[in-house]
């Protein structure tokens, strides 16, 4: 079944809904959906509903509620990705691929390493483009909220802001290359479910030692995601991953 995310100035009353956006244009023109046909929606308040479609007019489609669903989609724990300014379009995969595994915010960090630069014109031209692909990540991976997104920010910036993490981790390439190493799967036994989690992801070529000092300096702690060099927009996959199949399946035995 279809799944749409909906806007407060979409609700109508308590019964009824109204969409005249890029969904209602998807619905009426790709989907073809007709009177009587169901899809389910997403509310700001993370509720969903099965709704059926009760008229189509003038590019705009009305919904009645039929059910409320009950659905658990998120994590059991807040995933914040850190992610250092990357190259090209691989930010797109990143935010795309995180959606659908679980992340609950995303945020651009410009780093000592990061080969672009983004200005505020920059970002602002950018920003609407990744928010579109979240929402339709969220959609497609049956989540019942989507993922929020900043604009660029510094190392500095986003440390001041730190402190209402629970856990602030950095994957950090160097304990790939030593046997006195920090695993990811031992940061995770410290983790209880509802944590709200903090990962750092460096730009391609890493962090700088400056960037390390400074983010011990707040308390942030190295980790080894297994014992190869992943690539950035690979790095944040795999934790994501793991902390699914901890949380979600093996605690689940």
């Amino acid at each position: 079944m279809q799944r749409y995310f909906i806007i407060e100035n979409d609700i109508n009353d308590d019964q009824t809904v109204t969409i005249s956006n890029e969904d209602a244009h998807h619905i009426i023109n790709v989907m073809r959906m007709q009177n009587g046909d169901e899809v389910i929606l997403n509310f700001p308040s993370d509720e969903s509903f099965i709704a059926m479609i009760s008229e189509i007019q003038d590019g705009s489609v009305t919904f009645e509620m039929k059910e409320k669903i009950m659905e658990e989609k998120a994590l059991p724990v807040s995933v914040t990705i850190a992610q250092g300014l990357p190259k090209g379009s691989k930010l797109e995969l990143i935010v795309q691929k995180g959606t659908e595994l679980g992340a609950d915010k995303f945020e651009i960090i410009q780093m000592d390493r990061s080969v672009a630069k983004w200005d505020q014109k920059a970002t602002n031209k950018k920003l609407p483009r990744y928010e579109k692909i979240i929402k339709e990540a969220s959609e497609q991976s049956h989540r019942t909220s989507i993922p929020k997104i900043d604009g660029i920010r510094t190392l500095d910036a986003m440390l001041q802001d730190a402190s209402i993490y629970d856990h602030i981790l950095f994957a950090y390439e160097e304990e790939a290359k030593t046997k006195e190493f920090h695993s990811f799967y031992e940061a995770l036994k410290h983790i209880k479910k509802a944590d709200r989690v903090l990962l750092f992801i460096g730009p391609e070529g890493g962090f700088s030692k400056g960037e390390v000092e400074q983010l011990k300096s707040y308390g942030a702690h190295a980790v080894r995601l297994g014992k190869r060099i992943l690539r950035t927009e690979t790095a944040s996959l795999y934790a994501l991953s793991a902390l699914s199949f901890y949380f979600e399946e093996l605690e689940a035995q």
